[in-house]
């Protein structure tokens, strides 16, 4: 498939999930992502701007820490000036988290932030911002 073909196919696949995203804003219990224009860029193999279910898997904890738990975690080291995965584990022991389970939530929480940009955005909620 030619560049142009890719970039047409990836037009008409942002239009489309355009007007799903119109169609699921009105629906309850979704948490949607603002500010992303008409393109999703998950056709292109980036975060998906498409709204998420409040109950869908991604928003499940892993190893026990929620996103929520994640961005208070990641707000207490912002405030303590810990800039670094280590200070991050380190704050999750005083917590009473497990190094391996932390360090695992850490990465599958950033690995998910990158499939839906509404998971980023609800984290940035938690963080403050």
């Amino acid at each position: 498939m030619g560049f142009f073909n890719k970039a047409k196919e990836a037009a008409q696949q942002a239009q489309q999930a355009w007007a799903q995203q119109q169609a699921a804003s009105q629906q309850p219990g979704m948490v949607h992502v603002t500010g992303a224009g008409p393109i999703d860029p998950a056709v292109l193999g980036g975060p998906s701007t498409r709204s998420v279910a409040a109950d869908d898997p991604i928003w499940q904890p892993i190893n026990g820490i929620s996103l929520q738990d994640y961005g208070d975690l990641a707000r207490e080291a912002q405030a303590r000036g810990v800039t670094d995965e280590a200070g991050m584990i380190a704050l999750a022991q005083e917590r009473g988290w497990a190094p391996a389970d932390t360090k695992s939530a850490l990465d599958g929480w950033v690995q998910r932030m990158g499939q839906s940009m509404a998971v980023g955005q609800q984290f940035r909620t938690y963080l403050g911002y």
